[in-house]
């Protein structure tokens, strides 16, 4: 299975393109998105559309996962990041994709498999889980993250299924 996992942001959003076969990881690409601060927000939520549609057509990912948006001490910056947040998944839904959604604390407890992890531990074991030759930026290492979320989600619950209620 394909998965686009990302990490959005009003000014760059990360994204990141992985592959599962079986419980094995297999990196395809990442790298971001980004739109210029002094444009209208309006256009600027066009440009994360387009390049969030652009990465879906030409990589076709079966699903794509986001990260939630955490509580800003900022409410306005809460509510632009929303804004991208929800451009990010209409992308991907008009493109017949299912969204899937988790917490930070999710994505670092499956990429680290610790809840408070700090950025550069979840940027490492990226690297490591994905064999990337060096660190992702920032925000590409964040949407791998996700990404390899999913996929570890997506594994435990086809066995939760498949041994059902005990």
């Amino acid at each position: 299975m394909r998965i686009l996992g990302i990490d959005p942001g009003s000014r760059v959003t990360g994204f990141g393109i992985i592959e599962t076969e079986g419980n094995r990881l297999r990196h395809i690409d990442n790298g971001i998105i980004t739109s210029n601060p002094n444009e209208p927000l309006a256009i600027r939520l066009k440009t994360i559309y387009d390049g969030v549609a652009r990465v879906i057509g030409g990589y076709r990912p079966e699903a794509v996962a986001v990260e939630q948006i955490f509580l800003a001490r900022n409410p306005q910056a809460a509510l632009v990041l929303g804004h991208a947040r929800g451009t990010a998944m209409l992308a991907a839904v008009n493109a017949g994709l299912a969204v899937h959604e988790y917490t930070a604390l999710q994505v670092k407890s499956a990429v680290v498999g610790y809840g408070r992890a700090a950025k550069p531990q979840v940027q490492q074991m990226v690297k490591v889980l994905l064999n990337l030759p060096e660190i992702a930026q920032e925000d590409a290492a964040d949407a791998l993250g996700v990404a390899i979320c999913h996929a570890h989600s997506r594994t435990l619950n086809q066995t939760l299924l498949r041994t059902g209620p005990r």
